[in-house]
């Protein structure tokens, strides 16, 4: 029983096999995973999966590599797709200070209407946060995010800085990365992490884990990041899978 918290099946990568893709994870026991709509694309391409399949959730929201994108009816789109009973959280938002696509006010901005209105509806929320540590606790701190909660997404921050979000009610979640030889700081953090919050995911089709690095990544892989939580945490693959879909469900109200 595993649970893919974060993929993106919609994905043109997909587009020639989607079908058998979905089913190699059902196979692999995956019987949940949330999809995510980040943008203009995204979202309508992320409700037709909601809509299409019983497993498969949804989270909209405004990625900050395209916050400059965003326009004034967007937030209102946002928060009337939130009432779809299968859409579970706003995301992936956050702060990308890698890719140099929108500027950081613009992303700050963004990010702060985002969980504003997440707060307003009581949704939780997916943190995407590259490169951008300190200010992501800052905003989320001031923007009161504690009373939400939600996920750092693909967590590659410092035991530190994991602590900070943990204190503000917030789940970490882990892909690929915790496979790869040379990624000791995820495999630290998550070896701490307690139990009750933490998470699994594939971000598919990207950080594909070992050992198919560098080929594209399938929400199936899941049961790979499963075995090295497993292994970290000292615990059964089973038990790791039981926890985080338990983790997942109780967060998003399912």
């Amino acid at each position: 029983m595993l649970f893919d918290t974060h993929t993106h099946l919609d994905a043109a990568e997909f587009d020639n096999d989607r079908e058998e893709v979905i089913q190699r994870a059902l196979d692999a026991g995956v019987t949940r995973m949330v999809n995510i709509g980040f943008n203009r694309e995204t979202i309508p391409t992320t409700m037709e999966l909601v809509e299409k399949y019983d497993f498969i959730y949804g989270a909209v929201g405004w990625h900050p590599v395209d916050a400059i994108t965003m326009k004034d009816g967007d937030l209102e789109w946002i928060a009337s797709l939130c009432e779809h009973e299968k859409v579970v959280a706003i995301g992936e938002i956050g702060l990308d200070y890698h890719w140099d696509t929108s500027p950081k006010e613009v992303q700050h901005t963004v990010l702060r209407r985002q969980i504003g209105l997440a707060r307003e509806i009581k949704m939780p929320i997916i943190i995407h946060n590259r490169d951008a540590h300190e200010d992501i606790v800052k905003i989320l701190r001031e923007e009161k995010a504690h009373e939400i909660g939600g996920i750092m997404h693909s967590f590659s921050g410092s035991w530190e800085t994991a602590q900070m979000c943990l204190d503000m009610g917030f789940h970490l979640s882990f892909g690929g990365p915790i496979t790869f030889k040379n990624a000791k700081q995820p495999k630290e953090v998550l070896a701490k992490v307690p139990m009750d919050r933490l998470l699994i995911e594939t971000d598919s089709p990207y950080l594909t884990p070992h050992p198919y690095r560098g080929k594209r990544n399938e929400t199936g892989h899941v049961a790979l990041v499963a075995e090295a939580a497993a292994a970290l945490k000292g615990v059964s693959v089973e038990e790791i899978g039981e926890i985080t879909t338990r983790n997942a469900l109780e967060l998003f109200g399912i």
